[in-house]
Order: structure tokens, then C-alpha cells, then sequence
């Protein structure tokens, strides 16, 4: 006889409630366990693993039924499959293991092959939510040694051990990794891409964020190697272009200082290719070759030029440079490179209102921020293989709280003007040809 079975799925609150409501309709079991709880004899936590294990016991038993029918003590059973008992086993839970008792089954006649699977055990076994649960806790600061302290206590967990949570997180961290490197970029118009560079102990690893027209940020790769390294730049750019983000399309970089990362742009994207350099980074590059009581007003001078158009900004700062090589030519150098690319959205005619995301790296540091912030527990990065999983799991887990740049609403006129900027390149190459 076909037997109806109340069933779960993803639908959330609703079919708890409907859970609940069947349940107080079928519950005079759970009289006993509601007297324990009224008496404060029975904590709530305790009810719960309680009633948990029994259900997923229950559970078992109701689909070795279904193969072998209910059990019937002191009667052979006619059939292929008979039950053999029960024995010990456990179930995927989504941070740990639970310790079970599952029926037994087997074919008449014994032989190699006479184990027969119980369907729902089978199901249960499934722990491809288990990684990257643990993966998740980890990167909210919980370090492997702690790890078994902070899941819910069940009675019976096993499977929460230092080295097999290690083991079950660097899974699930290459699987992220993987999902961040195979991302395709066609059906987004990226107008800004930031690359910086982070240190996970002596490891260091590139990234790159991309934002769209409509301001919204999107982790576009990573790659090992510190931004001084022209090469490892070039093969993370080159990687984009080989996941959809097209090298014709005039897009405007923010860099901070680094030359290497500049050679590698023009290398990918061509000489023409719009940098703006950051301006947090040139300011600190100066003022700290400055004595101390010289710095302010070098900030204000610096800050003050920067709200000028491009042409009238930089006559302004080469004499401040002409004035300080006097008495501090590092400075005055310092000033002098790269001085251009700082005025690349004045230049551009950018609305003032993007200057404060676009002035600076500020944009992929907060996300740097969230994968230190994610990665503080890491204390010994072993090789760059490491650093490069970790940073793509925190990367990705940051990116569930990106934002809209600020000023996102004027994206729509540095479209247009880097729309402007790739018709006449196009133009250009035409007539060359």
C-alpha cells in the first residue's frame, strides 16, 4: 500500500509552519517531551537535538520500509530484500556530522552484493552544503581549533576535528576559486576597473573590481604577485579579456602608483588606454618626504590643485615642485611623476560628483579591508596556492555587501564620454588602415 509522506523543501517559513501545524495535529508523542519542557526539566537546545535525531531516525526507518516493508519480528518476510537489524552511521548536518542508527538491509541469499541501500541514508550522505558552510564560519573569524567549540552542540557530532574541517575548507575554497576565475564578463559594460595588490604574509595577490554603468561593483580575477610585477599584472588583465571584457572598449583604470601596473594596461589595452592614478597614494608619497611642519600646507596645496581643471592644476604643482626641489628634491620628484595621470578625470571632464570614488583606490581597498577582516584567523599562509584560495573566498563573501558607487546617477556622462573617446580611436585606426 503507497503510503503519503509529509515532505520539506526549500520554501522556508511556510512549510515550517505547516510542519508545525501537522505536528500539533500528530502530536501525542511529544506530550512527555512538552511536560519536561513546562517542568524546566528539558532545556529548549536539548529538545531540539532531541527531536531532531529521533525525526531524522524516523526518517530512515520510513524509507527502509518503502524497500523492504515494516518490520515484522519473529516473521520471515517474503520478498528479494529483508532487514538485517540496524547499525551505527551518520548524516551530513550543514556544519558537522550526526551520529545515527539506521535499519539494515540485505538481499536473500548473501553473497558480495547482498547490501542493499537504505534511499534516504543515501541522500543524507550528500555534503555538498557541508564546505562551504564550514568555509563561511571560518571566514567570520573562527579560527580550525576553535571550530568545534562554536557549532551547535549535538550530542553525537562527529566529523568537526581541526584537520578534517582544514581538509573539508580547502575543498570548498577551491571551489570558490573556481567560480571567481571562470566568470564571464561579456553582457557587462564595465566603464572602471580598480587593481591593487594585498599581502597575506609573504604571499602577495593582485586584485581587480570592476564597476558597470550602473554602479555596480563586480570581483573580476585575482592573480598571485605583488603589483611590482609587471608580469603577473599582465596575465590577470589578459585573463579578463579571455573572460569576456573586451580590450576594444575604452574603460578608465584606477591604479595606485605602481609602474608595473601601468606597463601591463598599456600592454592589454594599448597605449591609449585612460589611468588615473590615485591621489591618496600620490599625497602620502610626497608629504612623507616633507618635514613635519611643511606637510600641511603641502596637503592643501596638493588638494586645492586637484579641484582645478587639468591644465591650470598642474601648472600649480610644477611650482610647488620647482619650489621644494630646493630643499627637497625627493619631494619634488615624488610630485612630478605621474603628476598627469592624477588629472585624468579633470581632463576627461568628469562630473565632480564621481571625483571622490574615482580619485582613489579607496574602492578596492574597503573590499581589501573585508578580506583582512575575513582572513585575521590565518596565522600561517603556507604558499601562494593558499593565498590565492583564500583571497578568492573572502573576495567573494565581501562581495555580498557591495554598495552602488557613490554618485553612480552621473555614471550614465563618463559612458558617454569614454563612448566618445572609443569612436575616435576606431576613427584613427580606420584611416591608418
Amino acid at each position: 500500500m503507497k503510503r503519503n509522506y509529509h515532505t520539506l523543501d526549500n520554501l522556508g517559513k511556510v512549510n515550517e509552519r505547516k510542519l508545525a501545524e501537522f505536528l500539533v495535529r500528530n502530536g501525542q508523542q511529544l506530550l512527555p517531551m512538552v511536560e519536561l519542557v513546562t517542568e524546566a526539566r528539558m532545556a529548549i537546545d536539548d529538545l531540539v537535538d532531541a527531536v531532531g535525531r529521533a525525526t531524522i531516525e524516523a526518517v530512515l526507518e520510513m524509507s527502509a520500509a518503502e524497500v523492504a516493508g515494516p518490520p515484522q519480528q519473529g516473521r520471515k518476510r517474503d520478498g528479494e530484500i529483508v532487514r538485517h537489524g540496524k547499525q551505527s552511521g551518520s548524516v551530513q548536518l550543514k556544519e558537522r556530522k550526526l551520529r545515527v542508527r539506521k535499519p539494515r538491509l540485505r538481499r536473500k541469499g548473501g553473497g558480495a552484493h547482498a547490501e542493499v541501500k537504505v534511499p534516504a541514508y543515501e541522500a543524507m550522505q550528500d555534503g555538498r552544503e557541508t564546505g562551504p558552510r564550514m568555509l563561511e564560519i571560518l571566514l567570520d573569524g573562527v579560527s580550525t581549533r576553535r571550530y568545534q567549540r562554536v557549532i551547535p552542540q549535538m550530542a553525537e557530532t562527529v566529523g568537526v576535528s581541526k584537520s578534517s574541517v582544514s581538509r573539508v575548507a580547502v575543498e570548498a575554497s577551491e571551489a570558490e576559486l573556481e567560480r571567481l576565475l571562470s566568470r564571464r564578463f561579456e553582457d557587462v559594460d564595465l566603464l572602471i576597473i580598480y587593481i591593487d595588490g594585498m599581502h597575506f604574509g609573504e604571499q602577495c595577490v593582485i586584485g581587480a573590481v570592476g564597476v558597470d554603468e550602473q554602479g555596480r561593483k563586480h570581483v573580476l580575477g585575482i592573480r598571485e604577485g605583488a603589483t611590482e610585477n609587471a608580469e603577473a599584472a599582465k596575465d590577470l588583465l589578459a585573463d579578463l579579456v579571455a573572460r569576456g571584457v573586451s580590450a576594444e572598449r575604452r574603460r578608465l583604470f584606477v591604479i595606485d602608483g605602481s609602474k608595473a601596473l601601468r606597463t601591463a594596461i598599456n600592454a592589454v589595452f594599448g597605449g591609449q588606454a585612460l589611468v588615473q592614478r590615485c591621489r591618496q597614494h600620490k599625497l602620502r608619497n610626497v608629504v612623507e618626504r616633507l618635514p613635519r611642519d611643511q606637510q600641511g600646507q603641502a596637503k592643501s596645496l596638493l588638494r586645492a590643485a586637484w579641484r582645478l581643471d587639468a591644465k591650470t592644476g598642474m601648472a600649480k604643482l610644477e611650482k610647488l615642485a620647482q619650489w621644494l626641489e630646493r630643499e627637497h628634491p625627493d619631494a619634488a620628484a615624488s610630485l612630478r611623476e605621474g603628476m598627469e595621470e592624477c588629472f585624468t578625470i579633470n581632463r576627461l571632464d568628469v562630473p565632480p560628483s564621481l571625483h571622490r570614488c574615482l580619485a582613489s583606490t579607496n574602492l578596492i581597498e574597503s573590499p581589501h579591508s573585508g578580506v583582512r577582516q575575513r582572513t585575521r584567523r590565518v596565522c600561517r599562509w603556507r604558499d601562494k596556492p593558499m593565498a590565492k584560495r583564500w583571497a578568492a573566498a573572502a573576495f567573494l563573501a565581501t562581495e555580498k555587501n557591495f554598495r552602488r558607487i557613490m554618485g553612480y546617477q552621473e555614471l550614465w556622462a563618463l559612458k558617454a564620454i569614454l563612448d566618445a573617446k572609443t569612436d575616435k580611436v576606431v576613427d584613427r585606426r580606420e584611416k591608418v588602415a
